[in-house]
């Protein structure tokens, strides 16, 4: 299709209808012109439901489903589940194809695009030393969580980019009639393809699948795009400014992962299985550089008799085994021979790998990801001094950036342990150490005393000749993994342990101390390996974070440990806990509050702070467009260090695709040049405004903290409205789905809360308590209190990028079938008294946002995010109507397995149609 029209929708309209026809067409060759016949009529009631919201609607929904078999039900769910996965592929394509367009007609550049930052950069007088400066010290890192949101299978996402690359062959190629004729086959045999694929798992994932499932990406985006990026920001910076020109900068951007080192409430992750994660990470970075070395010297057939050689390329030669006369005058295929022989013992020696392509010879092994990035080095000086320096900037100059950037170990895993576990292990090795010193029964003062004092001494504490728990062989095995595997893949492997549930500097010290005996931190020099990171949750965690840092940074054998990192302290910020605990506007004030104590803290103690936002996929647990969230950061947050989580079904939705998955980590880039370097651009808000904030977020609290955790009967209410108990028996991650063996909230991680409740469509915990906020702060400001929200709607970033996410949210939800779900719920006088006050205040919620944003609709002000929506929820709704009466045939007993399947499969449905629920 053709993107020349004045109509720039035509060809997403286009592209929704062809892959609709083709998946109806599939459905009723496969299952019958019955089946076919019935999707039809259940999308068109379904949509007249949406519309009209009629009883006439309703009932004829109701009828459609009641006497519907299950396995036709498994189809139905099936069919629209697909359409929604089919309508994301064509809305990416077409978010690339506009991309493409504005950057063919040599439009201005974007908001959050480096072309954008850097002219923005340029305008605003940033100089080169600014910004070499910058580059030097910026530390941009997505981090890849494995949390049971990501519902698809990895069969199923092989299929959808085969049909999204056909789909961008249409748009990129002139297709001559037959050749037109066979990409629609192709489609076709996709479409089949995937329809034939099961979406459901049939065990629950092991940690080691999520690896392999989550590695996936690499091969999908990141060992390629990422290389490109900078290649592209290379070529943007001296585009820009022609002083900016050849500015060296070291690879800011990097990627890391929790994925087989998070612990916290998984008993899955040991020892054996971070080995093991290692080991895969570093067999896909290695079998990457090897085959791209293969290539090269396929590429690189340069006769030394007609362009000269540098002696330190020749030097590669004389050590290369590669003896061949066929070679002898192609003396750069001889040194890649030399340097594939020398990684293909590495890669067997640190990974178990065996290369693809036979080494000529034996060759030593690399000690270091550095030592190979030495040699391309000396091939890349080669080039430019032989007048080849176009060639140098081909593969060469991809593989040398993805040394540079992924190492021996491809991305730096995390550790993470609840600070409760902790307490337990070391409480146990001081009591078998020194009987009698009850740790755990010790004050604050005294507790940071004693373990500052083990900390120091080079004596150690654990004993071979001692026993100890389960729980303390575990956690000190998982630490000295840690430090076999610095050792094995280099200090990046593993560079942070974050503390869950931090509550006081003892927690931090404590974790101290297990690396002191694990061989992560050395008394005699005070050398510490990792970054210990306290992770601050809930809204009293987040109140108390500032001075629990200010007496952790005040004491001077901690601060001799970070002198050592160079001063750099990271704190990590919880983004759901905090929200399941107190709302979405409680907890985005308590996030603001606690970065600007943090702030203060820091700047007062001279150590330089980087902030790790453990942000989810929905707007309850953090989620959102990141730029924004990034700009709207409070003053000196930033300062060129961030750290974000990437979790659940947004990282297939961020970077499945390759050129979606490129920009999406140029938008984090971007965002965090202008947060640091343009801050002073941005408008502060007025001291008004702050306690305005305050005043809203108290009322919020209360109203959100009143229905959830006050009013009786609600826990019962949430278990019987929503498929909470379904998602905690779906197969979709390897971590439980509460922390401890209960029903209560209290006790329920952040994301099946979450993602409950967007599965029913209401996505409570991103709006509720909005509406009685604001409500209250116009009853106590009557005359100018809208004019007041409007103002700062309009000049503060936070307080806008606020309302924003939650016009998302809400135009998301839906309270008819909301309502539908509600009736679930079997004690109809709880069902009333909790529903009736849900609706109140999505009401009131939905027309405060409309009156401080001054929309007639929600998402006035985002036309693409609205057409998205009306693309998508005509086939999302009619899974909720089969879903609902398929939980009622469930818990009414029926015990047809296919019943349970179909429940299953619209929650996998939905969540891929939401694309953040979780």
């Amino acid at each position: 299709m053709n993107d020349d029209s004045p109509d720039k929708d035509a060809p997403l309209r286009y592209d929704i209808r062809l892959l609709g026809r083709i998946l109806g067409e599939t459905v009723k060759a496969q299952e019958g012109d019955q089946v076919f016949d019935l999707v039809e009529r259940v999308r068109q009631t379904s949509v007249r439901f949406h519309r009209d919201r009629d009883a006439q609607a309703l009932g004829d929904l109701t009828q459609a489903m009641a006497g519907i078999e299950a396995g036709d039900a498994i189809k139905l769910i099936r069919a629209f589940g697909y359409f929604s996965h089919l309508a994301n592929i064509a809305e990416d394509q077409h978010h690339i194809r506009r991309t493409r367009a504005h950057a063919i007609g040599g439009s201005a550049p974007r908001e959050g695009t480096m072309a954008y930052a850097l002219a923005h950069a340029r305008d605003s007088g940033v100089t080169r030393d600014t910004l070499e400066k910058f580059f030097a010290t910026a530390q941009v890192r997505p981090v890849l969580t494995a949390h049971p949101t990501e519902v698809r299978r990895k069969s199923a996402i092989d299929r959808e980019m085969e049909i999204a690359r056909l789909l961008a062959e249409r748009d990129r190629m002139r297709f001559t009639p037959e050749e037109l004729t066979q990409n629609r086959k192709a489609l076709r045999r996709v479409v089949l393809t995937l329809w034939q694929t099961s979406i459901l798992r049939g065990t629950r994932l092991r940690v080691i699948d999520e690896v392999n499932n989550f590695l996936s990406f690499y091969d999908y985006t990141f060992l390629n795009e990422l290389p490109r990026f900078y290649e592209e920001l290379e070529d943007k910076l001296a585009a820009a400014n022609k002083d900016w020109a050849g500015l060296e900068r070291k690879s800011f951007l990097r990627l890391g992962s929790w994925v087989g080192g998070d612990r916290d409430g998984n008993p899955f992750v040991t020892s054996d299985v971070l080995r093991q994660t290692l080991v895969l990470q570093s067999r896909r970075a290695l079998g990457f550089y090897l085959e791209e070395l293969h290539r090269l010297g396929g590429e690189l057939s340069i006769d030394a008799r007609s362009t000269p050689v540098t002696p330190g390329l020749r030097d590669l030669c004389a050590a290369s085994p590669d003896r061949s006369a066929q070679r002898q005058d192609e003396p750069y295929r001889r040194a890649i021979t030399g340097l594939y022989a020398r990684l293909a013992q590495t890669a067997f020696n640190i990974a178990g790998l065996e290369s693809a392509h036979h080494p000529v010879g034996d060759a030593p092994a690399y000690d270091s990801a550095a030592e190979l990035s030495a040699d391309l080095q000396v091939i890349h000086d080669s080039l430019v001094s032989g007048k080849s320096g176009a060639i140098a900037r081909g593969r060469l100059r991809h593989l040398r950036r993805a040394v540079d950037v992924f190492g021996f170990h491809l991305a730096t895993l995390d550790l993470r342990q609840n600070s409760d576990v902790h307490e337990r292990v070391v409480a146990e090795l001081l009591e078998a150490a020194a009987p009698g010193t009850n740790y755990r029964k010790l004050p604050e003062a005294e507790r940071v005393q004693l373990l500052l004092r083990e900390i120091k001494t080079v004596r150690p504490l654990v004993s071979p000749f001692l026993q100890y728990s389960e729980e303390t062989t575990g956690e000190l095995a998982i630490v000295r993994a840690a430090a076999e595997a610095q050792q094995r893949y280099g200090k990046a492997a593993i560079e942070n342990y974050v503390i869950s549930k931090t509550d006081d500097a003892s927690d931090i010290l404590e974790v101290a101390l297990l690396c002191k005996e694990c061989g992560l931190l050395r008394p005699d020099t005070g050398q510490l390996d990792v970054n210990i990171v306290p992770l601050f949750e809930t809204i009293g965690d987040l109140r108390n974070a500032g001075p629990v840092m200010d007496r952790l940074l005040a004491l001077a054998d901690y601060r001799r440990l970070i002198e050592g990192r160079g001063l750099f302290q990271e704190v990590m910020l919880g983004y759901s806990d905090s929200n399941k605990d107190g709302g979405y506007l409680t907890s985005t004030w308590e996030l603001y509050k606690a970065e600007i104590a943090l702030v203060d803290v820091f700047k007062k103690h001279g150590v330089r702070l980087s902030l790790f936002h453990g942000r989810g996929g929905s707007v309850g647990r953090g989620g959102g467009p990141s730029y924004q969230a990034i700009l709207a950061q409070p003053p000196g947050a930033v300062q060129g260090s961030i750290r974000i989580t990437e979790q659940g079904e947004v990282i297939a939705a961020k970077f499945s695709n390759a050129e979606v998955g490129r920009r999406n980590l140029e938008i984090l880039a971007a965002a965090t040049l202008e947060a640091t370097l343009l801050q002073g651009d941005q408008p502060q808000p007025r001291p008004e405004h702050l306690g305005i904030m305050a005043e809203l977020s108290e009322n919020a609290f209360q109203a959100y903290r009143g229905l959830v955790y006050d009013t009786e009967g609600f826990e019962q209410y949430f278990w019987e409205s929503t498929v909470i108990g379904e998602i905690a028996n779906l197969n979709i991650g390897s971590r439980p789905a509460s922390r401890k063996n209960s029903r209560k909230i209290e006790d329920l991680r952040a994301i099946p809360w979450v993602f409950s409740w967007a599965q029913c469509r209401l996505m409570l915990p991103g709006w509720f308590g909005f509406g009685s906020a604001i409500a209250q702060f116009l009853k106590d400001r009557p005359k100018d209190g809208m004019a007041t929200l409007q103002t700062m709607q309009r000049e503060w970033p936070f307080f806008r990028t606020l309302l924003s996410n939650m016009d998302m949210v809400l135009a998301k939800s839906d309270i008819a079938i909301a309502e539908r779900y509600a009736a679930l719920v079997a004690d109809e006088g709880l069902r009333r008294r909790i529903f009736d006050r849900i609706k109140a205040e999505w009401r009131q919620s939905i027309d405060a946002l409309l009156a401080i944003t001054r929309q007639a609709e929600l998402l006035e002000s985002n036309p693409l995010l609205a057409r998205s929506i009306r693309n998508r929820f005509a086939y999302l709704d009619p899974l909720n109507h089969v879903q609902i009466a398929l939980l009622k045939r469930h818990r009414s007993g029926d015990q047809d397995e296919r019943v349970l399947q179909g429940v299953h499969l619209r929650i996998k449905g939905v969540a891929a149609g939401l694309r953040n629920s979780g």
